[in-house]
């Protein structure tokens, strides 16, 4: 596709309501909320993309409307727990080719694995309407990019029912593949680390390990990259031993016997 037509929104769910740490989304991090520091790191994927964060009309997420008006960044309020219908909407509002997924608890994410998915599209425009990097998941926890495309999306969104659909938005895809194209990217390194490296965030040692490799690194480098991570953490232990207790643990686990395609191996029931 010709880049003068390339329409990609990247969708960021927000919400204040966290059952594990609410309000997580607007924690400090050098100054600035959390969200923002997220945006900051979206809109260095060097294609041409919309960056939408997408809250919801709870009154519990005016604070995040504010937020994005204060910091000029494109926002849209939609049902509390029907994500599917909010990236459905946003789509349609953008006249976006295609739908980017990517939840606001992956502030660490790195934008070249973005670019990556976005490549991968490009390059097989015709050939698939799901590609993300989480089934099988090889990059560290918090790097999850989920693209569709808009007709894709909005088949899903005229057909997905359960409950399980439409809070996560993507499990249509991945639980009908004889509906869909799915394509699955992993890291080229041939590593897995998607359960022995947490950088995204449920709890609050999380955000205390958030904020460190942020301190660390934004300083003195604002581009750090998923491999500055990785060093930083290797140099310094410690800093990898504050959230260590949740590696692995993730949203599937409390959905398996719903889902027929994620089994009880790939998700940690320590916790």
């Amino acid at each position: 596709m010709d880049n003068k037509l390339l329409k990609i929104v990247v969708v960021v769910q927000a919400r204040m309501s966290s059952s594990r740490l609410p309000g997580k989304v607007l924690f400090p991090i050098l100054g600035e909320s959390l969200l923002f520091r997220m945006v900051e790191r979206l809109r260095r994927v060097k294609y041409p993309i919309n960056i939408v964060v997408a809250t919801s009309i709870d009154e519990t997420d005016k604070i995040i409307e504010v937020v994005c008006q204060e910091k000029g960044i494109e926002f849209y309020r939609g049902q509390l727990h029907d994500l599917l219908d909010r990236h459905y909407q946003v789509g349609l509002l953008t006249e976006a080719n295609a739908v980017i997924k990517i939840p606001a608890d992956c502030p660490l994410i790195d934008p070249k694995i973005i670019d990556k998915v976005i490549d991968f599209y490009l390059e097989h425009e015709t050939e698939y309407d799901y590609i993300s990097n989480l089934h099988p998941a090889t990059y560290p926890d918090g790097n999850d990019v989920e693209l569709m495309t808009f007709d894709a999306l909005e088949q899903a969104w005229q057909e997905g029912r359960r409950p399980l659909e439409l809070e996560h938005t993507t499990p249509y895809f991945w639980e009908n593949p004889d509906k869909f194209r799915i394509a699955n990217l992993t890291w080229e390194s041939g590593l897995d680390y998607s359960m022995s490296h947490r950088f995204t965030i449920d709890y609050y040692e999380d955000y205390q390990f958030i904020k460190r490799i942020f301190e660390e690194l934004y300083p003195n480098n604002p581009e750090f990259s998923m491999e500055d991570i990785l060093n930083l953490i290797n140099s310094k232990p410690e800093i990898y031993d504050i959230n260590k207790k949740y590696l692995g643990v993730n949203w599937y686990r409390n959905h398996l016997s719903e889902l027929t395609t994620i089994t009880a191996e790939q998700t940690n029931i320590l916790v």
